[in-house]
């Protein structure tokens, strides 16, 4: 069987967790490759609303194996919490998750240390989870591992060390520092609620593309936060793109399979960084509020604006979309005429591509296109249903990317998504 990956291809909050809940049908085993529980995927199964941060969205799939893989960062009493909400809206784990042993965690005193970041002048926008921490104590190779939860006796001495750690770069910003016994404890009663579930996922996954099961790699966040190519320093901490599923699960990158990327008909943003098309008048109100746009994990509202082309183009070169998922196109309905960003200009240049200086980003000016708007999509199932203007909008950007859009979301339950090519 085929295997295939999914990343979000704008600022994150793309609607990935729908999409990866539509492709799983197929799934044999859903890993996700990155991040941590900074991530928030939002399902709607039979008028159901599961929210997941850890969890791949596959997770409402009853056959599929779920793992959290090699690159990731796990709190462990949000896994527990998550695995405990899942289990009480009727969702059974047994036998179907998988941690990884090499998974790096976040312990309590990574939170305290993502908190005080967030009242300096270094404030990026952050969740305030954890995972910047937790990463940067992976770089500085005195991170704590999953694994090392199961073996106190080995534990204590390295997490020690990281409490030191910790605590002196929390009283350096006049934080309250954390007790080390409290710290061992802490991970001595969550190893021992988790050893059911921790494993080598790495073998595990091999041994099953061997076996012939289909695997869906889930990305977390967007492109456009990835650590690298994204809007430094206003990205996350770790790869966002649909290669980073080789180093972060530890499989072949051969193994990756056909990538979609998953973006909304419009963009929007949450935290910090440049939005070169945010709108903050009357259209920006409508999808805000047409659409919803709070974060499914901090609640924040979410900046909104037009669909950037310009950084989309840019997210497909850099992940080797060919395949996209076009969510939301329902909120675009009943605006009228419709604007898309087709260029930047800085300096007085046109620019097609995001300049590489993050600070230049920030003062482009976006280059619209008008294009004609179109009326509500309430009950449409078929792609040939939709108004001439819509199918003209979904054909405007495969031909600008040189992509093929897979699937069109008018809604935000499962019998909302219209397929128009095949992905598996």
């Amino acid at each position: 069987m085929p295997n295939l990956t999914v990343v979000g291809a704008q600022w994150g909050d793309e609607g990935k967790g729908k999409v990866v809940d539509l492709l799983t049908e197929k799934a044999d085993v859903v890993i996700r490759f990155a991040g941590g529980n900074n991530a928030g995927h939002t399902l709607v199964v039979d008028g159901r609303t599961v929210v997941v941060h850890l969890l791949p969205s596959g997770v409402v799939r009853e056959r599929c194996i779920c793992m959290l893989g090699d690159g990731m960062v796990v709190d462990p009493a949000a896994l527990q919490q998550e695995m405990e909400s899942v289990a009480a809206a009727g969702i059974d784990l047994t036998g179907r998750l998988k941690v990884s042993g090499r998974a790096h965690l976040i312990l309590p005193y990574h939170l305290i240390l993502d908190a005080l970041r967030e009242t300096t002048r270094e404030a990026l926008g952050t969740t305030k989870r954890g995972v910047g921490p937790a990463y940067e104590d992976k770089a500085a190779r005195r991170g704590i591992r999953v694994i090392e939860l199961l073996r106190p006796d080995r534990l204590e001495k390295r997490l020690a060390v990281a409490v030191e750690e910790a605590n002196a770069r929390i009283a350096r910003q006049g934080g309250k520092t954390v007790d080390f016994q409290d710290m061992l404890d802490f991970c001595v009663e969550h190893g021992k609620r988790l050893a059911p579930y921790i494993t080598d996922v790495s073998h595990e996954l091999d041994l099953a593309i061997k076996a012939g099961k289909s695997v869906l790699f889930e990305g977390a966040q967007g492109l456009l936060l990835d650590l690298d190519h994204g809007t430094y320093p206003f990205v996350t901490s770790s790869t966002t793109l649909a290669g980073g599923a080789s180093p972060g699960i530890g499989v072949s990158p051969a193994m990756l399979g056909n990538v979609v990327g998953v973006t909304k008909a419009y963009l929007t943003r949450v935290g910090e960084g440049p939005m070169p098309s945010q709108d903050d008048g009357e259209a920006g109100h409508h999808l805000a509020t047409v659409g919803h746009e709070v974060g499914a994990t901090t609640g924040r509202p979410r900046r909104c604006g037009w669909l950037d082309l310009v950084a989309l183009r840019y997210a497909v070169r850099v992940s080797g979309i060919r395949y996209l998922a076009l969510t939301k196109l329902d909120v675009l309905a009943g605006m009228g005429a419709i604007k898309v960003c087709v260029g930047y200009r800085l300096n007085g240049q046109e620019l097609s591509l995001p300049p590489m200086d993050t600070a230049d980003w920030s003062l482009v000016e976006p280059i619209y296109r008008e294009v004609e708007g179109f009326d509500s999509l309430e009950g449409v199932s078929d792609f040939a249903d939709l108004p001439p203007a819509a199918k003209a909008y979904v054909r405007m950007i495969e031909q600008d990317l040189a992509v093929k859009v897979a699937l069109v979301s008018v809604g935000p339950g499962r019998e909302a998504s219209l397929p128009l090519h095949g992905v598996w």
